[in-house]
């Protein structure tokens, strides 16, 4: 005595299996007003500036190495310390405000 299975074929759906969350705005006009959203920009700008001026500082300094003062430049490692840290230390100033 065997049980025949009998294979049910499976609804056809038609789009997606999840809903799409209605699209919110990028920036509320009520935040203009805010002393907070205009201390997050401020801070981002000067985090941005900070990091530019001490990385391009530090690959200016790296191309200055000669061949009369191979040690004279921060090397290429010197390089990714300073990216690493301006960001370490950026992001950890800034985590509060923005």
């Amino acid at each position: 005595m065997t049980k025949d299975v009998v294979a049910e074929p499976e609804p056809h759906h038609h789009g997606k299996d999840y809903v799409d969350p209605p699209p919110a705005p990028l920036i509320d006009p009520g935040e203009l007003k805010l002393w907070s959203f205009y201390r997050a920009v401020i801070a981002e700008f000067v985090a941005t500036m900070l990091f530019l001026y001490v990385t391009i500082a530090t690959v200016i300094g790296n191309n200055a190495t000669t061949a009369a003062k191979p040690c004279g430049g921060v090397g290429t490692l010197g390089v990714a310390w300073s990216f690493g840290g301006m960001i370490f230390v950026l992001v950890y100033c800034t985590a509060g405000i923005s």
